[in-house]
């Protein structure tokens, strides 16, 4: 076996009702009231809620309700589940009746191709794979795959090439196949945090590979969210406060192939290459879904060009850390 592509991330949701504070009680009917924890798996990573809420049964049945929905939407969404309905599309090249996350999630990316002049491509899979396959071979050419080997994965590549409605989601060309883990995690936070709100949350952090805020913390200040272009940095390179926002951070070094720095995970659609342009790209965004795409596309953009989106999107924000370690925030 050639070198071992991982990843790591870790998800925690910490909630609390409207007066009652999360992480430690002042007086004592907030001490009275039940903090519920729940331990386990979602998105195929370790998993933390808690829950702070008057009503302990109420708590356990909105855990419950969190728990379905992340495996409901892994069942459409993930690349790694064969049963999954992306996995059905990726192998068959089309599907009908298909889910309307999947129809609303497709629908977004579609506006995030065009916001990002195409950098933001779910289409890279063949792209993706076949770095996957090339590095997970034993002694493979450190140079990378061929010019001729990416020249065929790129022919099958391009959003424009997939047909889409409410009916049936149709690929094109043969061999194409859709990777939404730019954009799913941010989905799915963004689902998790309707969730909560409907059952009455009124602070609280979810950080689900990205983060989002519901309000402040309950006693009215900010949450903090460190940034760092790995996940299991010791430490972060800056701190964001964030109240109703969404945060995402995306960089080459969070997963790379081969033994090298040269090749991340992060591939553009229109060279077929995975330039290092960044040490981190975070956006700061109204939901997750958004800065989770924009992150993603900007990691492949010149900061002339992220500068352009941005203006042309006054509701997000980013915060990057160039190569040589110079940090830039605007919007």
């Amino acid at each position: 076996m050639g070198n071992p592509i991982t990843r790591r991330r870790a998800i925690c949701i910490m909630a609390a009702a409207a007066g009652l504070g999360l992480l430690g009680a002042s007086t004592r009917a907030k001490a009275a009231a039940p903090v519920v924890t729940w331990k386990g798996r979602a998105l195929g990573a370790p998993a933390t809620l808690i829950l702070h809420l008057d009503d302990e049964a109420q708590a356990t049945r909105l855990i419950d309700r969190v728990v379905a929905e992340v495996s409901r939407l892994e069942s459409v969404f993930s690349l790694y589940r064969s049963d999954s309905v992306l996995s059905e599309l990726n192998r068959a090249g089309a599907i009908a009746a298909p889910p309307s996350d999947l129809v609303r999630l497709l629908e977004a990316c579609r506006k995030y191709w065009e916001a990002t002049n195409g950098a933001f491509d779910p289409t890279v899979q063949p792209l993706w794979a076949l770095y996957a396959r090339h590095f997970s071979v034993e002694g493979a050419d450190p140079a990378g795959p061929s010019d001729d080997a990416r020249g065929q994965a790129l022919a099958r590549v391009g959003f424009d090439k997939v047909r889409l409605g409410r009916d049936r989601v149709v690929f094109t060309r043969p061999g194409m196949a859709l990777t939404l883990n730019g954009v799913a995690q941010g989905y799915i936070t963004d689902r998790i945090v309707a969730l909560l709100k409907d059952g009455g949350i009124a602070n609280s952090l979810v950080s689900m590979g990205e983060t989002r805020a519901i309000g402040a913390q309950s006693d009215g200040s900010p949450w903090r969210v460190g940034l760092a272009s790995t996940e299991d940095a010791p430490v972060p390179d800056d701190v964001l406060d964030i109240v109703n926002k969404a945060v995402a951070t995306s960089s080459q070094d969070g997963l790379l192939f081969g033994g090298s720095n040269r090749f991340g995970h992060i591939v553009d659609p229109h060279s077929g290459q995975t330039p290092r342009l960044f040490k981190r790209v975070s956006v700061i965004a109204q939901t997750a879904a958004e800065a989770d795409a924009f992150s993603t596309a900007f990691s492949l953009m010149d900061m002339s060009d992220i500068r352009l989106v941005s203006e042309r999107h006054p509701d997000i924000a980013v915060d990057l850390v160039s190569i040589s370690g110079e940090r830039t925030r605007f919007g």
